[in-house]
């Protein structure tokens, strides 16, 4: 699998989130987007993932000399990221049956969800109910909503987040697991995550009002 981004610009409000960004990384390798508060590593993770559109420019993702179009995307990428939000009133397992089921995933889902959940450390607690989770235990389960189709390229927004030693630990092990075969997307500003990236892309401040380019 390979990911480029061919000068992309992101404008919010005719504010200048980023312009002429530009990379390329393919599997087994880590990307690293590092940059100030406002500088939109954020907003340059959705735009990797699909989830938002850039105002010019172009993301490209081809296994081989085959290019995946834009509407199977989903199906190659997994995202963990604070503002994701999961069901509350659901189990740890309900979830991963939810998003099993949203991505069409195959009869085995259970099986799948029960080994992301031993993965992240949650299988203990596969049922019960999100809304008694501590932020650790949820954001630990995003992970599991993350890896459960076994993604092709994973993309880490503030990869730990709310995480304790032990989750930090748990957020390692899952990078230099998914480093060897697949593309890691690492957008932080922790100095030992942006450290793993073979690729490092660093964003600036706002650039201010847009002007026409």
């Amino acid at each position: 699998m390979r990911l480029i981004a061919r000068d992309l610009k992101k404008v919010f409000n005719r504010r200048v989130v980023f312009r002429d960004l530009s990379f390329e990384v393919k599997s087994g390798e880590v990307l690293s987007i590092t940059g100030p508060n406002g500088s939109g590593k954020s907003t340059a993770s959705k735009i990797i993932c699909g989830v938002l559109s850039p105002t010019s420019g172009e993301i490209e993702f081809s296994n081989g000399e085959e290019k995946v179009d834009r509407e199977e995307i989903y199906k190659r990428v997994g995202l963990v990221s604070p503002y994701l939000e999961l069901y509350g009133e659901f189990t740890a397992l309900e979830n991963l049956l939810i998003e099993s089921k949203a991505r069409n995933l195959a009869k085995e889902a259970e099986e799948r969800a029960n080994e992301v959940l031993e993965l992240v450390g949650l299988y203990g607690r596969r049922n019960d109910e999100l809304r008694g989770f501590s932020s650790g235990m949820k954001q630990r389960l995003k992970y599991a909503a993350a890896l459960i189709h076994d993604p092709d390229v994973l993309v880490l927004d503030e990869p730990t987040a709310n995480l304790d030693t032990a989750g930090t630990d748990m957020v390692f092990a899952v990078i230099e697991r998914y480093r060897r075969e697949k593309i890691v997307v690492l957008a932080t500003n922790d100095s030992d995550e942006a450290a793993l990236g073979d690729v490092k892309v660093v964003l600036q401040k706002s650039l201010g009002n847009s002007n026409g380019r």
